[in-house]
């Protein structure tokens, strides 16, 4: 079984490690305004921004249905684009297995998912993967921890930290500050990386 570790390790090899709650730093960002102009593409055969999102899910669709069979598991793939990026999200009867405890598991498959597209396409990706809602519920209860901790700064005028969390948990709780007019930085290193809430 790959650990997260391993994932990372691997993906760090071929694509450079990704913090997804750092600022958009993306090369190819000259590329997305280009091809907004034209939902069809840019006029000389380039895929528009939306049609390469679709493409990684459909990558990673693909990627995914053979590891479910090689798992002999049951599970439908949902595929959509939710702004930047591509969302696809496995549902099934019990899928526990493939999140782990915390979603351990679960982020070494998206790691491993996002390595299988960029094979394809020779471009990082940040796709995002979810496995029965777990991603959504954590998402739906972090937005409401992160607006707890906005009111309690904002009361206190004083900065708070949180625990060590995930990109994906830093990135949901700094879009919840950024929403309401704070300012959060992440501090420290993985796997300790965590959230500091400034007042305004």
């Amino acid at each position: 079984m790959v650990t997260e570790e391993q994932a990372e390790d691997v993906t760090e090899d071929v694509t450079g490690t990704v913090d997804e709650d750092a600022p958009e730093e993306s090369s190819d960002d000259a590329d997305v305004e280009e091809s907004d102009e034209t939902e069809g593409g840019d006029g000389a055969g380039r895929p528009s921004r939306l049609e390469r999102l679709e493409n990684e899910g459909d990558i990673a669709a693909d990627y995914l249905e053979e590891l479910l069979d090689i798992a002999d598991l049951d599970g439908d793939l949902d595929m959509d684009v939710e702004g930047d990026r591509a969302a696809v999200s496995i549902v099934g009867a019990d899928l526990s297995q493939l999140v782990g405890a915390r979603g351990e598991v679960l982020d070494a498959l998206q790691e491993l998912t996002r390595l299988a597209v960029y094979r394809e396409t020779g471009e990082r990706s940040r796709l995002m993967l979810d496995i029965g809602g777990f991603r959504a519920e954590k998402r739906a209860s972090l937005e409401k921890m992160a607006a707890e901790l906005v009111s309690r700064v904002k009361e206190s005028g004083e900065p708070a930290s949180l625990e060590p969390m995930s990109p994906f948990e830093r990135k949901v709780v700094h879009d919840v500050v950024a929403a309401a007019g704070l300012v959060s930085e992440s501090q420290g290193t993985e796997p300790r990386r965590y959230v500091v809430v400034q007042p305004a």
